[in-house]
């Protein structure tokens, strides 16, 4: 999958291996095996089917997010337009293939 980063520190931050012990600390590993998981699927498709990863849309605000660790999360917004859609009115996650990360962060 494409990924884009909503800035230029954000994406030093998950990009590098620096980047990822300085900002993420304890949680880094895992934050860099999601980044390497999202670079390596095809598609949204392949994410969701990942269980651990508990890919989900945050009704009303247009962005989805993966599990990290604990409460940690991966947000990003799909980015295409428009939005591949299914028949139905749905996601058509297989169509989508760049995403667009915003942040890594513990929302609760």
């Amino acid at each position: 999958m494409e990924l884009s980063y909503k800035n230029n520190k954000l994406k030093k931050s998950l990009t590098t291996d620096k980047g990822i012990a300085k900002g993420y600390g304890t949680i880094a590993k895992k934050v860099k095996l999601r980044i390497t998981q999202l670079n390596n699927a095809d598609n949204l498709e392949v994410i969701s089917k990942l269980q651990v990863l508990r890919l989900h849309q945050h009704i009303g605000k247009g962005t989805w997010s993966i599990d990290i660790q604990e409460n940690w999360r991966i947000l990003f917004e799909i980015n295409q337009d428009p939005i591949p859609t299914l028949e139905d009115g749905g996601i058509d996650l297989k169509a989508i293939t760049i995403i667009s990360i915003e942040s890594v962060e513990d929302p609760h």
